[in-house]
């Protein structure tokens, strides 16, 4: 059975703003680790636009959420009930995962003591050097990518499977 429903051209857009945004400060983010902290300059400048990208993708997230709760995605109905069930799963999973990753970024940036810039603006400081809030927004920082990983390999793989399959599912997201 083949699906004919297609995302609309703004979630499409969305979507695939978010994706290479989110893929870019996934191998930023575990690139710029090895930066050597001398001269100091060089390894801020990599921090901080990893934290700008972060930003940008938090607000792209919130605009689709905004537009998803408007505008009904098209129905899955080629699908059987425990594939859909994954599937909305997985996505919810995703959604947390890009809200929350900014989030404990932009707090462990707050707690550390440090500036937060948006792409050179300096953000108002709403809280002073915190080591064990730092600490804690760090370590749940780095395992929510995890689970990202997880979950955008689970998204991949599923996209593969209904190309394989023909089924007319992995191009509801394509770009027209």
């Amino acid at each position: 059975m083949e699906t004919t429903g297609h995302y609309t051209r703004t979630a499409v857009l969305l979507h695939w703003l978010i994706a290479a945004a989110l893929i870019a400060e996934l191998v930023l983010g575990w690139w710029m680790q090895g930066v050597p902290k001398t001269p100091p300059g060089v390894r801020a400048g990599w921090f901080n636009l990893h934290k700008s990208v972060g930003l940008a993708v938090m607000v792209l997230v919130v605009v689709r959420l905004a537009w998803r709760a408007t505008h009904r995605p098209p129905a899955e109905d080629a699908l059987p009930a425990w594939q859909r069930l994954a599937s909305h799963a997985n996505h919810a999973i995703l959604y947390v995962g890009m809200a929350a990753l900014p989030l404990t970024g932009y707090l462990g940036s707050a707690f550390s003591g440090y500036p937060v810039k948006f792409f050179g603006w300096t953000l108002p400081a709403w809280h002073g050097e915190w080591a064990q809030g730092k600490a804690f927004m760090a370590n749940a920082h780095e395992a929510i990518s995890w689970v990202l990983v997880v979950c955008v390999s689970l998204h991949v793989a599923a996209v593969g499977w209904h190309l394989l399959r023909r089924d007319g599912m992995a191009g509801r997201m394509a770009l027209r």
